[in-house]
């Protein structure tokens, strides 16, 4: 079984404030493009992962293997797979690549396995792995709350044109977040002008409302953020801002031809760059 697992942006991400029990209170906007990992599963007497990319680990260090030990516990199963990452999302890049494979992996062993969970089951199970991970077992856009795991969808239609800029720096998830300062408190503004802006497929608006918090915090420790966001702008992209928890960037392009200008433009700077379309459909998808 071949699967195509997608990257995702944060048209918004809004950081609430700081929670008892130790993450942030998160409003976001999360949005799945066509950049896609491939992962392959087919029985197999053991548990492996090989992958495409050698600075991944293979063991239970990676996300894929985790989903997969724990999907197989939860089962009370002894089942065995040859997993295979092509690995084509960038790493640590606020794409959520490592998120999507491991939704990738539940869904496609949940089948190979026959155990025939519903998707609500499943996404029981993603939570544990990760708070970007049930949304990749839904589709193309929803509205996160609470610490991002609590998913509404949202009405994907008007799809829009991006270009995914990333410098080939990873961050920490962790660390960045280690960065909002104590006592920060917000409301989720952007989100309201962004559930707004997509309600009417305003394309100006959309581009205007496009909001994350992280950016102030990540930024003057990482200032090629700032010049990926002014490279888009000045090939233009009609609004920029970065990703998660970065630092891949993205800008919003009237169209996907305007798109690949901008990618063909942004990429001069030796930055790695995609032109990409939003995704209505399902976030995993076999091939």
């Amino acid at each position: 079984m071949v699967l195509r697992a997608s990257a995702k942006v944060n048209l918004v991400l809004e950081v609430l404030g700081k929670r008892p029990d130790g993450y942030h209170e998160l409003s976001t906007v999360l949005q799945a493009v066509d950049l896609f990992d491939r992962l392959t599963v087919e029985t197999a007497a053991a548990l492996t992962l090989e992958t495409s990319e050698p600075a991944l680990p293979t063991d239970d260090r990676n996300l894929v293997m985790r989903a997969a030990r724990l999907l197989r516990e939860t089962a009370g199963i002894e089942a065995g797979a040859r997993i295979v990452l092509d690995k084509r999302i960038p790493m640590a890049a606020g794409l959520g690549g490592g998120s999507s494979d491991a939704a990738a992996t539940l869904w496609g062993l949940n089948r190979l396995w026959g155990l025939r969970w519903r998707r609500e089951r499943l996404m029981e199970l993603a939570v544990k792995l990760g708070m970007d991970v049930p949304f990749f077992l839904g589709k193309g856009r929803a509205l996160g709350t609470s610490r991002g795991e609590v998913l509404s969808p949202l009405p994907a239609v008007g799809g829009y044109a991006l270009v995914l800029v990333n410098p080939g720096v990873g961050l920490s998830t962790q660390e960045v977040y280690g960065r909002v300062p104590l006592g920060w408190r917000a409301e989720p503004a952007g989100t309201k002008r962004m559930l707004e802006a997509l309600r009417r497929r305003n394309r100006a608006a959309v581009a205007s409302a496009l909001t994350n918090h992280l950016e102030h915090w990540v930024e003057p420790a990482m200032p090629v953020i700032g010049r990926m966001k002014s490279a888009l702008l000045a090939a233009g992209a009609l609004g920029a801002a970065m990703s998660g928890s970065g630092p891949t960037v993205f800008g919003l392009a009237r169209s996907l031809d305007q798109a690949r200008q901008i990618q063909r433009r942004v990429s001069r700077a030796g930055w790695s760059a995609w032109a990409v379309r939003t995704n209505s459909g399902a976030a995993i998808r076999m091939v």
